[in-house]
């Protein structure tokens, strides 16, 4: 049995206190719990150094837990990598004990454990999701990389519930193109709403 297979313990890539750059709480500050390890494999991601989890130290999530209530942090946001990989089980026990909101933001290709406040999932076309993730949904956000992808944002749009916010966004390296189409497409379908990521722009982690 691996270190990591209870969920006690996490590799874990960073962590950071900031403001939250994308999507429905741009704007809120919340501590970032990065977790090692994705097999997705975006051709695009800005953190591929996140793949392999045997490259980041263990952490054991009561610790986590900790920082988190210290930084002053009243949400948590849990992300990757592709963390739904591990049991968040006890991670999100270990938040909820020191009363942390908890938010996930995934790719849906694992199932989701743990007890969610909020839920972002990110769908990506080099892996498919698991299609538990849809009603689980809070808010769906589309990385717009070439204009097919507003029809596959639609795709996965009809799946997810009636409450589930909508967004899309700019793949960053492509926004200059992208952001004419996604405004357009916002115009013309206003059940969707543009996702900027603030935090680049301000040059914050």
């Amino acid at each position: 049995m691996s270190e990591t297979s209870s969920g006690q313990f996490l590799p874990v890539m960073e962590t950071f206190y900031t403001l939250q750059g994308e999507g429905y709480h741009a704007g809120v500050p919340a501590y970032f719990i990065r977790v090692g390890g994705c097999d997705v494999g975006c051709v695009w991601c800005d953190v591929k150094e996140s793949w392999d989890a045997s490259k980041h130290p263990v952490s054991d999530v009561e610790v986590l837990a900790r920082n988190v209530d210290a930084s002053g942090a009243r949400v948590c946001v849990v992300t990757g990598g592709e963390p739904a990989m591990y049991n968040l089980e006890p991670l999100t026990r270990a938040l909820r004990h020191h009363g942390i909101r908890t938010h996930i933001e995934t790719s849906g290709v694992y199932p989701v454990t743990g007890d969610w406040d909020w839920i972002t999932f990110s769908p990506k076309k080099f892996k498919a999701p698991y299609e538990s993730i849809y009603q689980l949904a809070d808010e769906l956000k589309v990385i717009v990389f070439h204009p097919s992808d507003l029809s596959w944002a639609e795709e996965h749009a009809a799946k997810v519930s009636p409450e589930c916010m909508l967004f899309l966004q700019a793949e960053w390296d492509k926004k200059e193109r992208s952001y004419p189409l996604i405004l357009e497409y916002i115009g013309k379908n206003p059940q969707w709403r543009l996702s900027m990521q603030v935090h680049k722009y301000l040059g914050v982690d």
